[in-house]
């Protein structure tokens, strides 16, 4: 791996996108560093849109792997890279493909509608009838067939929130991520006391308990207009950390507080700070690690997530 001083680093990194034509995308939970260098910054369903609509030759994706597969899915001519290979998500790993296919199979007497939130494989994106992010998770239950029972996979505690905000009724597969179950109730009444003046904004991802104590409750994008629009001037992110990187620079008039866990001061992904610039600028210099994908799962992955895009224009 390359090792350059941060200045000389980031200089090689803008120069290797030149060369190679790349756009550098980056999830709100990437580092500071990162998302600086970035050409967008934003939630999946942001990040879905721009490699979707990208003209580069190369997507430099700095997230998880199931994001640089969803960039290969919409975009089969153009080179994929994530800066780690092993960037997984605790979310996808709850949710193997063979394992929904035979629960499929076994209850296919309930003729499922499938919504899968992104966080998955392709392989579990394939066996799907429609995608969501958790920004419009809403609006694909509400388009969902009103005949057919939806089978939400993978996570358990977006699913009941969706559940919550529609009154529609669906199984949910008992997944959740493992940095938003972190965060308790106890922990976020702990730092309340101490910022009393504070609104809590939590992900839907967080246990019931925690969306109970939320003053708002939504995806990582659209914490950023709910912050700048609030007549508040501080509040407790309850969020993976890196997304205070994108609220401070966007919204530098404002305080932001990390929404403690029931053990630490803030809550790290360590999936995706796994990522860094060493190995960004890496992977633009020697094309790798890539992402590609047997076209035959490609092609059934991609039907369900135009279909998320189509919906939530």
């Amino acid at each position: 791996m390359v090792k350059l001083t941060t200045p000389s680093l980031a200089d090689d990194i803008l120069r290797l996108k030149k060369e190679r034509n790349a756009v550098i995308l980056a999830h709100n939970y990437q580092s500071r560093e990162i998302q600086e260098l970035a050409d967008y910054v934003g939630d999946s369903l942001g990040l879905a849109y721009k490699a979707k609509e990208t003209s580069a030759d190369v997507i430099a994706f700095c997230g998880v792997h199931f994001m640089a597969e969803t960039a290969k899915i919409v975009n089969p001519k153009k080179i994929v890279v994530l800066p780690d290979a092993n960037a997984g998500c605790s979310l996808e790993q709850s949710c193997p493909g063979p394992q929904l296919e035979k629960f499929l199979q076994v209850n296919a007497a309930k003729n499922y509608y499938v919504i899968a939130y992104i966080n998955c494989s392709a392989a579990v994106k394939a066996l799907s009838d429609c995608i969501c992010t958790s920004g419009n998770a809403v609006r694909i239950v509400q388009a969902a067939p009103m005949d057919r029972l939806i089978l939400f996979v993978p996570d358990q505690n977006l699913g009941a929130w969706v559940m919550e905000q529609t009154g529609r009724k669906m199984d949910l597969w008992q997944g959740s991520c493992y940095v938003h179950v972190e965060f308790t109730r106890d922990s976020i009444n702990a730092i309340k006391q101490q910022h009393p003046d504070a609104k809590v904004v939590a992900h839907p991802e967080c246990t019931y308990a925690v969306r109970l104590l939320a003053d708002e409750v939504c995806s990582t994008e659209k914490m950023v207009s709910y912050c700048r629009d609030s007549s508040s001037s501080a509040f407790i992110i309850v969020t993976e950390s890196g997304m205070l990187h994108r609220l401070e620079r966007e919204v530098p008039d404002k305080k932001f507080i990390p929404g403690p866990t029931g053990h630490c001061a803030c809550a790290d992904c360590r999936y995706m700070k796994m990522n860094t610039l060493e190995k960004l600028h890496d992977c633009l210099l020697h094309l790798r690690p890539q992402v590609n994908l047997p076209e035959d799962v490609r092609l059934r992955a991609e039907k369900p997530i135009l279909r998320m895009l189509e919906l939530s224009r």
